[in-house]
């Protein structure tokens, strides 16, 4: 039988209890324990009668000392188990008096566990707790210390204080290092007896104590200290930093050495304290470098422990104030832990990388694949973990795939914590980057009917206010208003169908905006008429689960559809009628009056419930003057006039302070503030620090400062350059820096524009760039890869990858992009439709759209409304009524070619057969497509704002700038991108500029923006997912073009 230590009863007790079935049988053995340790535990019984004296039966508490703990540790899971053991708490107080260690341990443990802290049997035990405080014998000095620290109240504090400050000072380091504890402990709850300024004054003495346990128990109480304030401790920092290159280098003991890793929990509470002292402060990191970075070695030996100091060396990295050769190192630590079989190093891998990618997002292009991968494992915490990734890697350009894989989860998941964080996130990151205020509105409806219990009713109001006051796009009132018509006909399609669909409980924030955006919109419906969804709204507000208060807002819809139909049909009469007589009060009067309105004012029903009125400001009358002919009836039958009574010495007080401060208050206006002039700007120096590159007096534009914390500086903008071989393009100047934190981080920034490049032989431009540098490096032509056959499986991780880490990582592939949803039917006007306009048809997206507008990272509160954006770009859109293009003009004839300079070198045989015939992988005809690879480009159709959206996500940029004789015009230079396999998105006339967009072998894209000039220059920019195949494409058009 095992537990050979415990006695047959207790083994048969926890026997019994671990085998039950239920919570009712383990309430039958708890209460047959009950009522056997209450026998054990009773005082002593007389044998006789009263009075007489007879022999007595000695309680087995005092006879028998060990059946005595055992009984109170069986008291003890009586307690646990969530029963009534108050009877033997007594007899705890009993035992911790006794002069045996184990039974004196055992008391304490006891009343530590079952006492409250006002309980009155504490304070029997500060006089016991004070002699073993003072005791010579040293596991007694620790179980009083171990009992202070969990039975030591406020009002005991002032008892113990002395006696726990000497023990710090104890012989024994087994006192002090339970003293320190302590004495924190009094701190914790009396912090009047024992002050803040005295626990760090001995902490800094502990901190130097001769036996390393001790110095490791200091540490906690540093930790949680510092974790409060961490300004008194930074002059500790060189001190720590010594410790920690003590420990990894081995000079502690061997007795602290776990698994062949040297006091590894002290490693990792020092290297914890070192992130606390060091966040946000650049000198006091600057000391951490070089300790981080060896015990970050030191500690990757292939054992679990390392892993865990690893790990925090990682966190502590990511915490304190940046280093990039330190970030590198951590990545490298987080890509091995990924690497990992072992789920729980999986788990600290991608917590690791949650962390990094946060302030430095580049990180993250080595790991799509695995984060794919964990985001479909089945263990569920790696999943979550994962999901706690996806989150703060949202950005605009994978918030659709982020939120579909979360509302994924929301859906399948039955843990209701999940799904409330879940839902609560999807919510922030809808509203902050949102693509449009259609697919806003279809997200945060499928959050309300999958999750509605968990939704905040503020996410239903801004969802009704976005719906009711539009988004306010376009650049006049008609398209902003065309705009917003077909959100809100979106919407009532979408809620239409929801209703019509089969009856279910759907939630309540889900039917009380349904109810209000179809009570405002129904006759804006193409599918449904305004009596079909009056039908369905009247069966509805009789489902009997319903809420009061949802109750009211199908009603108040009902009502309103009864308006703009201009009568009332029988099921609506019906339902108006029941509730007339509802117990709620306000839903009775709502339907009272309705009905009154009906039967004696019918005409006033347009009046009182407009149509489409929302938003409409309600006209008050401040002067009352609706009163005025009342107020002239009752002063002629004798009423005495109003007359203002006079003020009172304090309002006249209050008044002419008033009057000061009025009369303080400038009314002149502020100046007109400057605009930095072009050039106004400069760029800092590689490896500063702070935004003291930019001249004084000019403001940081939004997410400038967190750039220069990253150390990196603005992408400012400048004069163009005429000596500039790239085209300059005019951006928007009052949008969001792209390329500040949380945008399309480039690695750094320019110091100014760089001439164009001279043409690069083939070979230089095929051979792949080295990450050394090219000091002494001769080009070497790369032969071309061999494609690798991929499985559908890996193709579809892949696909994934793409979408979820567009925008986070510069390097990355762009999402594939995703086919518009056909824009709702205009709705029809009927008969029983009020006189209100129909839905106007979609507005051309092209007059809204710059080519080259990647400002998509400025966070918004809910769908960003669009802006007036002043003056129109080089690479605006053609507007709608622009003049047609003219028909394009025939092509000249070719000028004969030069004749050909005699070469004396080859005329007199130095060339040895060499002739400087064009080799043929350069020549190009016109019909020729570009091919690389051996695959050759096919058009990729996309359109032009899915062309602006990829211009910013492709790292690559070739810059080409050549004088063409085949290129006198801007149709000539599309027909000539369309001959090489480009497919042409948009010609500009006015600006004689073009953009094209092609693919090769399916994964490598290339947009083309050219510009074509009088005299038959061509600027062409090519902005490509592979930079080799840029450079080669460019060298392409420069001899297509020649």
């Amino acid at each position: 039988m095992s537990g050979m230590h415990l006695s047959k009863e207790f083994f048969e007790l926890l026997k019994a209890i671990g085998e039950s079935k239920s919570k009712q049988e383990e309430d039958r053995i708890i209460a047959r324990e009950v009522a056997v340790l209450k026998k054990k535990l009773e005082g002593t019984k007389k044998s006789g009668p009263a009075g007489s004296p007879g022999p007595q039966k000695q309680n087995q508490l005092a006879t028998n000392k060990k059946k005595a703990k055992e009984f109170l540790v069986r008291l003890l899971y009586v307690e646990m188990l969530g029963h009534d053991g108050s009877f033997g708490y007594i007899k705890a107080v009993e035992l911790a008096a006794s002069s045996s260690i184990i039974h004196k341990r055992t008391g304490y443990l006891v009343c530590a566990a079952c006492l409250s802290p006002e309980h009155e049997f504490r304070f029997m035990l500060v006089n016991q707790m004070q002699r073993d405080l003072a005791s010579s014998h040293v596991l007694e000095v620790c179980a009083a210390l171990i009992a202070v620290t969990n039975l030591i109240t406020a009002d005991m504090a002032p008892a113990v204080h002395t006696e726990v400050s000497k023990a710090l000072d104890h012989q024994a380091e087994t006192v002090r290092k339970k003293a320190v504890i302590a004495f924190h402990r009094l701190n914790q709850i009396a912090p009047d007896v024992v002050t803040r300024s005295d626990v760090i004054e001995k902490l800094r003495k502990v901190l130097c104590d001769r036996d390393p346990a001790v110095m490791g128990a200091s540490l906690n109480v540093i930790d949680s200290m510092a974790a409060v304030d961490p300004i008194p401790f930074k002059d500790l920092i060189a001190s720590l930093i010594s410790i920690l290159k003590q420990v990894c280098e081995r000079r502690l003991p061997d007795a602290f050495e776990y698994h062949k890793v040297p006091a590894p929990w002290i490693q990792m509470k020092l290297v914890r304290i070192l992130a606390t002292l060091g966040k946000n402060d650049a000198q006091a990191s600057n000391g951490m470098y070089e300790i981080l970075s060896d015990c970050l070695k030191r500690a990757d030996i292939g054992v679990n422990v390392g892993y865990a100091v690893m790990y925090e060396c990682i966190r502590t990295i990511t915490t304190i104030y940046p280093n990039p050769t330190l970030l590198d190192a951590a990545a490298d630590a987080i890509s091995r832990l990924l690497g990992s079989r072992a789920q729980n190093l999986r788990y600290l891998g991608l917590t690791g990388l949650a962390g990094i990618v946060e302030g430095h997002p580049k990180y993250a292009a080595a790991h799509q694949m695995a984060v794919i991968e964990c985001l479909e494992d089945t263990d569920e915490t790696i999943q979550r973990k994962t999901l706690d990734l996806l989150y703060k890697m949202t950005n605009p350009v994978n918030v659709e795939f982020v939120v579909d894989k979360l509302l994924l989860f929301v859906r399948t998941s039955q843990d209701l914590y999940l799904r409330k964080t879940l839902t609560s996130r999807i919510c922030t990151i809808a509203e902050r980057f949102a693509p449009s205020n259609a697919w806003y509105v279809k997200t945060i409806t499928e959050l309300f009917e999958i999750s509605g219990e968990f939704v905040s009713p503020a996410v239903a109001q801004n969802l009704m206010s976005l719906i009711a006051e539009g988004s306010g796009e376009g650049e006049d009132g008609e398209e902003s208003e065309e705009a917003d018509m077909l959100l809100r006909q979106h919407a009532v399609e979408i809620y239409a169908a929801k209703l019509a669909g089969p009856k279910a409980r759907l939630p309540r924030v889900l039917v009380e905006t349904m109810a209000w955006v179809l009570g405002e919109y129904a006759f804006l419906s193409a599918s449904y008429t305004l009596d079909d969804i009056l039908v369905k709204l009247c069966e509805y507000s009789t489902t009997p689960t319903l809420d009061v208060t949802t109750r009211k807002f199908l009603i108040t819809a009902i009502q309103k559809l009864v308006a703009q139909l201009g009568q009332c049909p029988s099921h609506a009469a019906s339902v108006i009628d029941a509730y007339t007589k509802s117990r709620d009060v306000d839903l009775q009067q709502r339907c009272m009056e309705f009905q009154a309105i009906l039967t004696t004012s019918p005409h006033l029903l347009g009046e009182i419930l407009p149509v489409d009125a929302s938003c409409e400001d309600v006209g008050v009358d401040e002067n009352l003057s609706f009163l005025d002919g009342f107020v002239a009836e009752a002063l002629q039958n004798g009423a005495k006039e109003y007359e203002k009574p006079e003020d009172d010495d304090d309002d006249d007080d209050a008044g002419g302070a008033y009057a000061l401060r009025a009369g303080a208050f400038k009314m002149t206006p502020y100046e007109k503030p400057t605009s930095p002039t072009a050039g106004s700007f400069h760029v800092r120096g590689v490896g500063s620090g702070g935004p003291g590159g930019l001249n004084a007096g000019v403001a940081l534009p939004p997410g400038a400062a967190d750039a220069y914390n990253h150390g990196g500086a603005p992408m400012a903008q400048t004069t163009p350059s005429a000596s500039s071989g790239e085209p300059q393009l005019v951006l928007r100047s009052n949008v969001a820096n792209v390329w500040g934190r949380g945008g399309l981080s480039q690695p750094g920034p320019a110091a100014a524009p760089a001439p164009p490049p001279a043409p690069a032989p083939v070979a230089a431009a095929l051979a792949p760039a080295s990450s050394y540098g090219g000091y002494g490096a001769q080009p070497v032509a790369a032969p071309a890869p061999v494609p690798v056959q991929k499985s559908a499986a890996q193709l579809e991780k892949e696909r994934m990858a793409a979408m979820l880490f567009g925008g986070v990582v510069p390097g990355a592939p762009a999402p594939p992009p995703a086919a518009a949803p056909p824009p709702p039917k205009p709705a029809t006007p009927r008969a029983a439709t009020p006189a209100a306009a129909p839905a106007p048809p979609p507005a051309p997206p092209a007059a809204e759209i710059d080519l080259l507008d990647m400002a998509f990272d400025a966070a918004v509160s809910a769908p960003a409304a669009a802006v007036d954006l002043g003056p129109t770009e080089l690479l605006a859109p053609t507007p709608m009524d622009a003049p047609p293009e003219a028909p394009p003009a025939p092509e000249p004839a070719p000028a004969p070619a030069p004749a050909a300079p005699e070469d004396p070198f080859a005329a007199s045989g130095l060339l040895d057969g060499l002739s400087d015939t064009p080799l043929a992988a350069l020549e190009s005809s016109a019909d020729s497509k570009f091919e690389y690879n051996g695959q050759k480009m096919a058009p990729m159709p996309i359109t032009t704002a899915q062309f602006g959206q990829q211009w910013g996500t492709l790292a690559s940029t070739s810059p080409l700038s050549a004088t063409s004789s085949k290129v006198a015009s801007l149709d000539q230079y599309m027909s000539l991108c369309e001959s090489i396999g480009a497919h042409k998105v948009e010609a500009i006339t006015q600006t004689s500029e073009g953009i094209c967009a092609g693919i090769v072998g399916g994964t490598n894209v290339a947009l083309i923006h050219g510009k074509v000039a009088p005299g038959g220059k061509v600027d062409v920019t090519i902005k490509s997912s592979d930079a080799n195949m840029g450079g080669v494409l460019v060298m392409f058009m420069q001899n297509t073009l020649q």
